[in-house]
């Protein structure tokens, strides 16, 4: 089992920045990949940006140069560099953790960009 707590989230400024954060507990030993995911009203869950455990990303077109997605793994915790936002990226942002089988999500945090 893997418990995720998610952080960082809030209302700012178009242009502006926040950087959220995923503390990971429990087997963390054993999760592959960590993802951020979000929803915004209306909307189907889409992958914002992954991480896998040698260090590989992968970036939605949407984001790409703006976000940047890191881990730190002797803090079990992954981040989520938001730079540039735009009213666009307003959604609840979740983390996600995949192990061999299961995948494990947080209980998300509200991202709110005004225009």
């Amino acid at each position: 089992q893997v418990q995720l707590v998610e952080s960082g989230g809030g209302l700012v400024q178009a242009g502006g920045s926040l950087r959220l954060s995923c503390a990971a507990s429990g087997s963390t030993a054993s999760i592959s990949f960590m993802a951020w995911y979000r929803q915004a009203p209306g909307k189907q869950r889409e992958l914002v940006a992954r991480t896998g455990s040698g260090g590989s990303t992968y970036y939605a077109d949407s984001v790409k140069g703006r976000f940047t997605i890191s881990r730190d793994n002797a803090k079990n915790t992954m981040y989520l560099q938001m730079n540039s936002l735009t009213p666009e990226d307003t959604a609840v942002y979740y983390c996600n953790a995949k192990l061999t089988i299961v995948s494990y999500w947080g209980q998300g945090t509200q991202v709110t960009v005004s225009s």
